[in-house]
């Protein structure tokens, strides 16, 4: 499936040496590119200007946001990695192939890694020993957590968890993180794709990013480091369908001190460009380069 799709690095290298240091990968749950486009969104436009940037890109289906991450942060589709539901039920256990973080840790033992999250769902993906913090309105233990109504409405603002991944950021310095947005989803739901309450919505999220950004710069690993942003889905009218196209449009960019010059977002570069898969078992059009970044860049 095609869908539009935004890509971006923070100055770092990827396709030569040196290899890149950390690597920071941010989802905004919802984020349809049309809606982004008519949304005051400075920061991520200012990364898709500076950085290198793709509207061409394919999504899992049916590309419901735990599903659809779990192949985004594991390489592969439904079909292998059997999350196939998209509520926190913690009787299903974890999800049964390695994540990026088991790939990373598999080479480097010692690497700080970390997952910031606004959905309580996102627990399904934490695996033992492949994360130094996972947080969801604070830092969680790995004790067991009931499932409940109560927290699969609990979801976290962005700005909560963009304070909390930019301070553990300058502190910590990680290789690999994960910080997921789910404010433009949320009101995507409540009011519409494209409503004014989601664009605002999208707003609050920027600015949300651009502390993120602010922490990678503060930190000093700016040089070093590569920042993608994309999106799991985007979405139509209140309740998106499954199998509705615009429900599989999403942004994916990058920002990299060595990318290539930014390029028309209509007219992807070859080096940019998703390849069709199979419907039942797509893979997610960030997945397999953050599996490499993880495995080959963060080393």
């Amino acid at each position: 499936m095609k869908f539009p799709a935004i890509l971006c690095l923070v100055p770092t290298l990827m396709f030569a040496a040196p290899r890149a240091e950390h690597v920071f990968i941010v989802s905004i749950d919802g984020a349809k590119p049309s809606v982004v486009a008519e949304s005051e969104m400075p920061t991520l436009k200012k990364m898709v200007a500076e950085g290198a940037v793709t509207w061409q890109a394919s999504t899992i289906f049916p590309s419901k946001t735990l599903p659809s991450h779990t192949s985004m942060l594991t390489g592969v589709g439904p079909d292998k990695h059997q999350i196939l539901w998209n509520d926190f039920s913690p009787i299903r256990g974890f999800v049964k192939v390695p994540t990026i973080f088991s790939l990373l840790r598999a080479t480097d033992t010692q690497a700080i890694t970390g997952m910031f999250v606004c959905k309580q769902k996102f627990r399904h993906l934490w695996l033992k020993d492949t994360l130094n913090i996972f947080d969801f309105g604070g830092p969680q233990t790995s004790a067991p957590v009931a499932g409940s109504p109560e927290i699969e409405s609990d979801k976290k603002p962005a700005q909560m968890e963009a304070k909390n991944a930019s301070a553990w950021i300058k502190e910590n310095k990680p290789k690999l993180a994960f910080i997921h947005f789910a404010d433009p989803d949320t009101a995507g739901h409540k009011s519409g794709w494209g409503s004014p309450e989601q664009k605002e919505a999208l707003k609050v999220t920027d600015q949300a990013l651009w502390q993120v950004w602010q922490s990678i710069q503060e930190a000093g690993i700016a040089d070093t480091s590569v920042i993608i942003v994309t999106a799991d889905h985007g979405g139509h009218d209140k309740n998106p369908r499954p199998k509705h196209p615009r429900r599989h449009a999403h942004p994916l960019g990058r920002l990299g001190k060595r990318r290539q010059k930014s390029h028309h977002p209509h007219r992807p570069r070859h080096h940019l460009r998703h390849r069709r898969h199979r419907p039942l078992a797509p893979r997610c059009a960030t997945t397999s380069r953050i599996r490499r970044q993880a495995r080959d860049f963060c080393v």
